[in-house]
């Protein structure tokens, strides 16, 4: 057996990438010297994992932003409208420019990577013609090997999967994308064997979601052409996120070797496995470690299934691997030093997944007595935490089995309350809102920072917020919103903060990980059972209403969100989990109305990123999810408004869900995918209130009144004019004081002009 790995976190012990990358953009930092970091923090990165004892170890994972991305530069995949880029290998200033935008070119579209927290830059097929600018794999590989003597495994992303998560092309040219592609996949491949590297990993997570059968003809004659372009070079083709959609014709692609995820499989590699056998003239790579999750693995039960696999594959042709790449993982457990010592003890991050990966390799090579210490201590881990006060607590779990009995729903149809509702708030035409945070400035990390460390009192901190919501709700008046937030100055994140007011969490120093170019967020772990324990936004959202006319609208994060956003016990079913979060959360909603609060948003917008990859799975998750949201927004009066927020995914196939959610008002992203999302209205009906985001907060730039005015146009085309808000696509808390200023401004500006139109009609 050899020891593999699929990919490392990029960002470094202290998250090195991400300053060199924000120095960067800042103008700080030359563009040399940023390269010259990039690359002592990859090196350092390989080093790494070959001193753990990875045999395998990848290359080509690293990435200056994102990895689909880089394939699609290599390509020349560059859309049209970046202007200033006139062909050959694509500079950062038009790289960075696909991934964030610029004054006067948006950005690409940005959206999860499957149903992780990753998210990625989409591709924008057009008729430009595709040539290869740069063998990254290539370069990748040679510098591990001059550097650091690494005999690397260049990583690549498929050519079935990188085409279908792109865009820009008709279903009927997927041929002829196809043909466009291959020779530049031939020619990465070729290149690589003249080098004389032994194996490439080529990623074809798609291969694990519905596909039709017909498509995996598709997939064989791809790798047919690959194969026979390069010979002599060893694919590994790699799947991972589920199990094999159609393991029986993957197993016979024309390849060295097969990755397999037998994590969050659901036991259908290891049934396929034993009912169709493995050809012996392959490797399979087992991906027996969670690459997803933060907890130590059972070893003793992955040696067990290890052996069952191995009286299918002969162990001379076994890789001990992750599930995934360690991306969506924190680095290491090494500075967690806050942690309960239980809990600390029981968790993995990418270098302790590492270290079980050299275990199981060691103990099934040189026998189980020579891992035995490590064996007995992680068992001990497992077990103490197992049986600790916090994955115990009675009367949470009770209540949860009771929730999932009950049936909760809204007394009153949306359109008789709505009209309620109407008549309590008089919003007019087009109501203009925000999601929820504003610029989180240097000022606020301070004093966040001065508060956490003692430095200054509760009541100080208090007084800072305060003065922060009453400045904002000013400038929402100065700028003539008809909804406000009042910022959430208080909260670092939106999960975060709720983690730390409710019981069964944990909270990492140094925990983060990527979820899009430099912004790393920092999850929340859920380590036993949820509970509430006292109101966690009231004091914030009723200060803010007192200061102003206006709705302000108390800010919740739902509990699919907490949820899919934390890192979550392994030990029972993420459906009881989800009820113990609506349970807590329910109690929250209540405290608010009771408060005054009788506009509530409850933000979902990691619901449809959990929805699992299998048409067949997809059902029972929607259930315990939309049934979780009901049971924190359901028990309030008619008159009470919900609102809540999505982004980042394809609401085309999504919307029944969206209705089920039975929210008065749901924001969702659509300025990245320039007003696609429109389309989706002209063939399904939505009657709740819908608002369209008319500008990507993503992007560094002030779009122009126009620009949204035109958004909007479109929307109410296919929208009736009275259900249509206008709002943002996310919260404003990354951005800065003037543009969001400038931003919103236009985007008021931008309503108030349609409305005219409607009043002209009128009159």
């Amino acid at each position: 057996m050899k020891s593999s790995n699929l990919g490392y976190p990029r960002i470094g012990e202290n998250r090195e990438w991400k300053k060199a990358l924000e120095a960067y953009w800042a103008g700080s930092l030359t563009e040399s010297d940023f390269q010259d970091k990039m690359t002592n923090i990859r090196l350092a990165n390989l080093q790494k994992q070959k001193d753990l004892g990875i045999e395998w170890i990848p290359v080509n994972d690293f990435t200056l932003y994102d990895q689909m991305l880089d394939t699609a530069v290599m390509f020349g995949l560059v859309p049209k409208r970046y202007s200033d880029y006139t062909g050959g290998k694509v500079p950062l200033s038009i790289y960075y420019s696909m991934a964030r935008g610029n004054q006067h070119e948006v950005a690409a579209e940005m959206t999860k990577w499957f149903n992780t927290n990753y998210h990625y830059i989409v591709p924008e097929f057009e008729d430009s013609q595709l040539e290869l600018l740069e063998n990254k794999p290539l370069a990748a590989y040679r510098e591990a090997k001059k550097q650091l003597g690494i005999e690397g495994k260049p990583v690549l992303i498929g050519p079935y999967t990188f085409i279908k998560l792109s865009k820009g092309y008709n279903k009927k040219d997927f041929p002829s994308i196809i043909l466009r592609l291959l020779p530049l996949y031939k020619q990465i491949l070729q290149e690589l064997e003249q080098e004389g590297v032994q194996w490439i990993q080529i990623d074809e997570p798609i291969l694990v979601t519905s596909l039709a059968k017909e498509e995996m003809k598709t997939i064989t004659y791809l790798y047919e052409q690959l194969q026979l372009a390069a010979p002599s070079l060893h694919i590994m083709l790699q799947t991972y996120f589920d199990g094999a959609e159609w393991y029986e014709e993957l197993i016979k692609l024309p390849v060295q070797g097969i990755g397999l995820d037998f994590v969050y499989d659901n036991g259908r590699n290891l049934q396929s496995l034993k009912q169709f056998g493995f050809p012996k003239d392959k490797i399979l790579g087992v991906g027996v470690i969670d690459g997803e999750n933060i907890w130590r693995a059972d070893l003793p039960a992955k040696i067990k299934l290890l052996s069952t696999i191995s009286g299918f594959v002969s162990k001379d042709n076994l890789w001990i691997q992750p599930s995934s790449s360690l991306l969506h993982v924190p680095v290491t457990t090494d500075n967690e030093t806050l942690l309960p010592s239980e809990i600390k003890k029981a968790m993995a991050f990418a270098d302790q997944k590492l270290e079980e990966i050299s275990i199981l390799t060691k103990g099934l090579n040189e026998g189980i007595n020579s891992v035995r210490v490590q064996l007995d201590a992680q068992q001990s881990a497992l077990t103490k935490l197992a049986n600790s006060e916090t994955r115990n607590n009675l009367v949470v779990q009770k209540q949860a089995e009771a929730a999932q009995s009950r049936s909760y729903s809204r007394h009153l149809p949306f359109k008789e309350r709505y009209q309620k509702q109407q008549e309590i708030f008089k919003l007019p035409l087009l109501p203009t809102t925000t999601i929820g945070s504003f610029p989180q400035t240097a000022e606020v990390k301070k004093a966040r920072s001065h508060f956490k460390r003692n430095e200054w009192t509760a009541s100080e901190y208090e007084s800072f917020i305060n003065e922060e919501i009453k400045n904002w709700i000013q400038i929402q008046e100065d700028i003539g919103l008809d909804v406000f937030v009042h910022g959430e100055f208080e909260r670092t994140d939106m999960v975060e903060y709720f983690g730390e007011r409710l019981g069964g969490f944990v909270f990492l120093k140094n925990g983060w990980v990527q979820s899009y170019g430099s912004r790393c967020v920092k999850p929340p772990v859920i380590s036993g059972d949820v509970d509430f324990l006292e109101p966690m936004t009231v004091r914030e959202s009723v200060y803010a209403q007192q200061l102003t006319d206006k709705p302000v609208k108390g800010m919740l994060t739902g509990p699919a969100t907490i949820l899919n956003w934390s890192f979550v016990r392994n030990d029972i079913p993420k459906k009881d989990v989800c009820y113990q979060l609506g349970l807590a959360l329910q109690k929250e909603v209540i405290a608010l109305e009771s408060a005054g609060i009788t506009m509530i948003q409850v933000d979902e917008p990691a619901l449809r990123e959990g929805l699992p990859l299998k048409v067949s799975d997809r059902q029972e998750y929607l259930d315990w999810a939309v049934s979780s949201f009901l049971i924190t927004t359901a028990t309030v009066q008619d008159t009470t408004q919900i609102h809540t927020h999505m982004c980042y995914c394809d609401f085309n196939s999504f919307m029944d869900v969206v209705s089920l959610l039975d929210a008065d008002v749901i924001s969702i992203e659509t300025s990245r995918s320039h007003g696609e999302l429109a389309s989706v209205f002209e063939e399904k009906t939505y009657e709740k209130g819908i608002g369209l985001g008319v500008y990507d907060i993503h992007s560094p730039r002030i779009p122009s009144v126009d620009e949204m005015f035109r958004m909007i146009e479109k929307g109410i085309q296919v929208l009736d004019k009275n259900q249509f808000w206008v709002n943002p696509d996310c919260g404003l808390k990354t951005r800065g004081i003037p543009e969001t200023i400038g931003s919103l401004k236009n985007m008021v500006e931008a309503a108030r002009k349609v409305r005219q139109q409607f009043e002209n009609v009128t009159v």
